[in-house]
């Protein structure tokens, strides 16, 4: 079997192969970090929706079942202060569905929390020593980033341009997600919030490898070895696949997601801040169609999704995912429905095969 054209990034992270499977947060847990680790790629673990016990568990679930390199995941948004005005508004904006839907306005519950790395984040992290720490939204102030490395943890984190990718290599990042406008869930942009400007993989991913000199992971719009082999070919060092992994029966997602996922097609997903109040990609539905996708509405991340919740809760009892985050890339409708170990072993095989052809 041809080797990989690079080695730098299976080097760095002490890794057989070079994929890595999005962390996806409320999507995916330690059993499908530790699949696709033990089948050769870098499993990740999403932090920022769980408590740090949860977090402590999970770590330990993922090193009873494996020896291998997996990644801690965190976000590294900025907190912003409460605003009752724009809440308020939010809440008039859905007001006609939660009549059409029989749901008193007054009594929502919060939103659920995707806590920002911190102090008590950073703790743990020097606490458990993971040989690696991806973040979300750029990177935590300086001084965390230090104690992390500190520890010895490699440090990997998203961009959505050129400019982000220089400040993080600036910053002490040690390789760098090229995230395409494909990619689905949230966009890790934290320089601008422009989406409309967004440059797709195969148009950033080489910009961002001329841009920079740490090893660069493509992402966005990847999801069979056509994707894998094509990233090497712009540059990339490896690739990191996230909804291809959704298929997976180790994924956490709801049945409604995974219908929606099964009829999914390249034109039917948008980038929408409905329900987080950050931009990410998901399958079009009913509310994204109607009010959004984009909504200047929206309160600040993350707390967009306390007002939707009863409304996905009453409507997904329904059997509903029009009020239903279903985040998803372009590339959903080549998804395969196998566990994520195998999906692992074919995405590399078909990856190394089509790269052979090509050097041939």
């Amino acid at each position: 079997m041809a080797m990989w054209p690079d080695n730098r990034l299976m080097d760095l992270l002490e890794i057989d192969n070079p994929l890595i499977q999005s962390p996806m947060a409320g999507a995916n847990g330690s059993a499908m970090a530790i699949a696709v680790s033990n089948a050769g790629g870098l499993g990740s673990l999403p932090c920022a929706m769980l408590g740090m016990d949860g977090i402590r568990a999970e770590v330990g679930i993922i090193r009873q079942q494996s020896q291998n390199a997996f990644a801690m995941n965190f976000f590294c948004h900025s907190a912003e202060p409460a605003d009752p005005a724009r809440d308020d508004g939010w809440r008039e904006e859905l007001a006609p569905y939660y009549d059409e839907l029989k749901i008193d306005l007054t009594n929502i519950p919060s939103a659920a929390q995707r806590t920002p790395f911190g102090e008590d984040q950073c703790r743990l992290v020097e606490d458990l020593k993971p040989k690696i720490v991806s973040f979300h939204f750029g990177l935590p102030e300086a001084g965390l980033v230090d104690r992390v490395k500190a520890t010895g943890a490699t440090i990997i984190s998203s961009a959505t341009t050129a400019d982000e990718a220089r400040w993080l290599e600036a910053r002490g990042c040690d390789t760098i997600i090229a995230q395409g406008a494909e990619a689905g869930g949230h966009r890790g942009m934290f320089l601008t919030q422009d989406v409309t400007a967004q440059a797709g993989t195969f148009a950033l991913v080489p910009q961002v490898v001329d841009a920079v000199s740490v090893p660069v992971i493509a992402a966005g719009g990847i999801a069979d070895g056509r994707g894998i082999a094509a990233a090497f070919a712009l540059g990339a060092a490896g690739v990191q696949i996230g909804t291809a992994y959704l298929f997976t029966p180790e994924s956490l997602i709801s049945d409604l997601h995974r219908d929606a996922l099964r009829q999914a097609k390249d034109n039917k997903t948008a980038i929408t801040n409905l329900f987080s109040g950050k931009p990410a990609r998901g399958l079009i539905n009913r509310v994204m169609r109607e009010i959004g996708p984009m909504s200047d509405a929206t309160p600040a991340f993350p707390t967009a999704g306390a007002a939707l919740a009863p409304l996905k809760a009453k409507s997904e009892t329904a059997g509903s995912a029009d009020f239903s985050s279903l985040w998803s890339g372009q590339s959903a409708a080549l998804g395969q429905e196998m566990d994520a170990t195998d999906l692992t072993h074919h995405l590399l095989s078909d990856a190394k095969k089509r790269l052979a052809t090509l050097s041939s």
